[in-house]
């Protein structure tokens, strides 16, 4: 059942996340609510995801306690404001942000980690 209302695959299970990290080399999930604080991101990715093909983009819904793998993550321990969107490369956490991104800040991280 789809919690968030946008045009990003939303991934429903811890195990459907975990399945998608590492299979994909490069992913970028955010995981929050249809907030203020979060509406902008989900625009940014609806943005990169037409042009940045060799990037995988996923929403999860922050309430849904199978996003406990991100909630939990030692990346984001500290972490105050949702959402919290976390770059993954080979299976692997790079990079997690937490709170509102502009387009640069996400295509700066993108850029830096998920270059060709």
């Amino acid at each position: 059942m789809k919690l968030l209302q946008t045009n990003i695959h939303e991934i429903e299970t811890a195990g459907e996340l975990e399945k998608i990290i590492n299979e994909n080399e490069n992913v970028m999930v955010c995981c929050g609510r249809m907030g203020p604080m979060c509406i902008p991101v989900y625009e940014v990715m609806e943005e990169l995801e037409e042009e940045r093909e060799n990037v995988k983009f996923y929403t999860m819904a922050f309430d849904n306690p199978e996003a406990a793998p991100i909630r939990n993550a030692p990346q984001t321990r500290g972490f105050m404001g949702i959402p919290f969107t976390m770059y993954y490369k080979n299976g692997k956490v790079i990079e997690a942000t937490s709170s509102i991104q502009s387009m640069k800040q996400v295509t700066n991280i993108l850029d830096e980690h998920f270059s060709s």
